[in-house]
C-alpha cells in the first residue's frame, strides 16, 4: 500500500513538473525579457532609478530560472539530475542561483526605497533617487554577492548517499551548513527583503497619501475661481 502511494505520488509530481513547470519557465522568461526590452528602448525609463532596478531585477531572474527552475523541472520530470553528473555543475548552479536570487532582491528591495525617496517631502532625500546611485548601488551589491557566493563554490561537493549509494550535491561544511540555513534561507532571502519592502513601500504610500492630501485643496481653489 505504501509502494503504491508513493508511486502514485511520484507520478504526480512528474506530470505537475512537466506540464505546470515549462509553462511557468517560458512565460517567466519572456515575461522578463519583454521587461528588459521595455526597459531599455524607450528613453525616460533609461534615465529613470527605478526602472533600473527593476531592469537589472530582470536580467537576474532570467539567470535564477535558467539556473533554479529549469534543472528543477528536468530532474523531478525526467528524472535527469545533472548535478549528481558533474562536480562543476553542482557547484555552479548552487552559485548561480544564490547571486541571481541575492541581487533581484536587492534590486527589489532598492526600487522600493527609491520610490520612498522619490516621494519624500525633504530635498536632501530626493537627491538620492537618481540614476547614477542607482548605477553605483548595482555594482557594488553585484560585487558583495558574487563575492558571497564563493563558498558555494567550495563546500558544496557530491558525496555518495547512505540509503542509495549514488551522489548528491550537498554542503560538506558544518559551519557553512548553518550559515547557508539560518543566514542565507532565513534572512537574506526570506525576513530581511520582506521586512524593507513592507516598511518603505508602506511609507512611501504614506507619501503618496500626503501628497493628494496637499493637491487637494489647490485643486479646489481652482475649481472654486473657474
Amino acid at each position: 500500500m505504501a509502494t503504491t502511494t508513493s508511486s502514485i505520488y511520484a507520478s504526480y509530481t512528474q506530470q505537475v513538473a512537466i506540464y505546470v513547470g515549462f509553462p511557468v519557465l517560458i512565460a517567466g522568461i519572456i515575461g522578463e525579457t519583454l521587461n528588459i526590452i521595455v526597459f531599455m528602448s524607450l528613453h525616460t525609463f533609461r534615465q529613470n532609478s527605478c526602472a533600473f532596478y527593476l531592469l537589472i531585477m530582470s536580467c537576474v531572474n532570467i539567470g535564477q530560472l535558467l539556473s533554479g527552475l529549469f534543472p528543477l523541472i528536468v530532474m523531478t520530470g525526467f528524472g535527469i539530475d545533472w548535478t549528481t553528473n558533474s562536480l562543476f555543475y553542482c557547484k555552479f548552479r548552487q552559485y548561480c542561483r544564490q547571486v541571481c536570487a541575492l541581487i533581484s532582491l536587492s534590486c527589489f528591495c532598492f526600487a522600493t526605497i527609491d520610490q520612498f525617496l522619490a516621494t519624500c517631502f525633504r530635498p536632501y532625500l530626493q537627491k538620492w533617487s537618481n540614476i547614477k546611485v542607482a548605477r553605483r548601488l548595482c555594482i557594488i551589491t553585484s560585487v558583495i554577492w558574487i563575492l558571497h557566493g564563493i563558498p558555494c563554490l567550495i563546500y558544496f561537493n557530491l558525496i555518495p548517499s547512505s540509503a542509495t549509494a549514488r551522489p548528491s550535491c550537498t554542503i560538506t561544511n558544518q559551519v557553512f551548513s548553518k550559515y547557508y540555513t539560518y543566514c542565507y534561507t532565513a534572512v537574506f532571502t526570506g525576513y530581511l527583503p520582506v521586512s524593507v519592502v513592507a516598511l518603505f513601500g508602506t511609507l512611501a504610500y504614506y507619501n503618496v497619501q500626503r501628497i493628494e492630501y496637499r493637491t487637494r485643496p489647490l485643486v479646489s481653489k481652482d475649481l472654486d475661481l473657474t
